[in-house]
């Protein structure tokens, strides 16, 4: 038995050891003849699993530890006996942090007010979802746009992306990428959709890099027809505009769902199919334990005299901080694969207790929201 696996991919090594010939080696280098003989590949985003890879192979099963599938021609596969999964919702609470995050990060810039702000969030799947109850934590009113959800349960949760474009002061894209049909969502935001943003709103994109068309953001920017982006995700990475790079407000590696949590997560849902489907005694595996992060899992914080904004953003960022994942993006723009394969650990913010003294009910009711755990002074 041979299991091909993307060498990137954490908690992995040693699992399947026992059962197979294991390969590790980067998503970007593997080959039709190295998988001709495999039975499973556990990959992430960076292998193309297509006919060109797998035509005449003995592939069995494709675990891809990622929410997104992409790079899974899933017809062809389906077609040829190939059974594929993917990991849905296992890095969403990361995204729920990094979005947090985010948040804080341009409160500080920007000096609004969370209860001023009206959130649209476009994309209410698994990590969506998330987002969304981080701003409603925070105190901002949130819209929906979500096309497949609101033909299934109806309009009365959901609006028009007319609607999030006209009342959205933050506008968070968490699509998949559907490239033809209904729901297409390749370009979703191009030049004109772009154009119809406003002077003061901001566009982030943490779904899939061709969901918005980066050439027209760079010139929306540019003229400063929109007060500002984010992109974690771009058309063409690892390959990055150093001149669109200069004009967001925070650009990182796509490690929005880079928790080891998240990861983690991915690994799990990717150890299960392949065991499932080889027979191998392995369909309740997880990682012994966990690493630690820099910072402290318990903490304090005095709420005392300060706002309710000013304490959950001041939670939040003892966990994470984005712009310092930007920063270094910024000062190693060659560097983005490096980045994203050697991410730091980062824990989710369920896995931080707060001593928490002095904040009101309302407050502490937000930072459990947020997931944190409370110890009331």
């Amino acid at each position: 038995m041979k299991i091909v696996c993307d060498n990137k991919i954490p908690f992995l090594q040693g699992v399947f050891e026992p059962y197979a010939e294991v390969v590790y080696l980067p998503g970007r280098d593997t080959t039709a003849e190295l998988v001709r003989d495999a039975d499973a590949i556990v990959t992430r985003t960076r292998t193309k699993c297509d006919a060109a890879l797998l035509e005449g192979s003995s592939v069995k099963v494709i675990a891809t530890a990622t929410i997104g599938f992409d790079h899974i021609d899933t017809t062809w596969c389906e077609g040829h006996g190939i059974l594929w999964r993917n990991a849905p919702g296992c890095n969403s609470w990361s995204v729920k942090q990094y979005a947090a995050s985010l948040f804080a990060f341009l409160r500080h810039k920007y000096g609004f007010a969370f209860s001023d702000l009206t959130l649209g969030v476009v994309g209410v799947g698994n990590v969506g979802s998330k987002v969304a109850q981080v701003g409603r934590a925070l105190g901002m009113k949130v819209l929906l746009n979500d096309p497949p959800r609101e033909r299934r349960e109806g309009p009365e949760q959901f609006c028009s992306l007319d609607k999030i474009l006209e009342q959205s002061d933050i506008i968070t894209l968490h699509v998949p990428l559907i490239r033809s049909g209904e729901d297409a969502t390749w370009h979703l935001f191009d030049e004109a959709m772009i154009d119809r943003l406003k002077p003061g709103q901001i566009l982030i994109n943490a779904a899939r890099g061709p969901v918005v068309d980066d050439s027209a953001l760079k010139s929306a920017l540019k003229r400063g027809s929109i007060r500002g982006a984010v992109l974690d995700c771009w058309e063409g990475e690892p390959d990055l505009d150093p001149e669109l790079v200069d004009l967001l407000d925070i650009t990182t590696p796509h490690i929005a769902g880079y928790s080891a949590d998240g990861k983690a997560n991915g690994t799990i849902a990717s150890v299960h199919t392949v065991a499932e489907v080889l027979g191998l005694p392995l369909t309740d595996w997880k990682p012994e334990f966990m690493p630690l992060p820099p910072q402290p899992l318990r903490f304090g914080l005095d709420a005392s005299g300060k706002s309710r904004d000013e304490v959950l953003c001041e939670a939040i960022e003892h966990t994470y901080k984005v712009e310092e994942d930007s920063d270094l993006l910024r000062d190693n723009l060659d560097s983005f694969e490096r980045l994203r394969g050697d991410y730091r650990i980062r824990r989710e913010m369920s896995c931080f207790t707060i001593d928490l003294k002095g904040a009101s009910d309302d407050c502490a009711e937000a930072l459990r929201k947020l997931d944190f755990k409370l110890v009331i002074q």
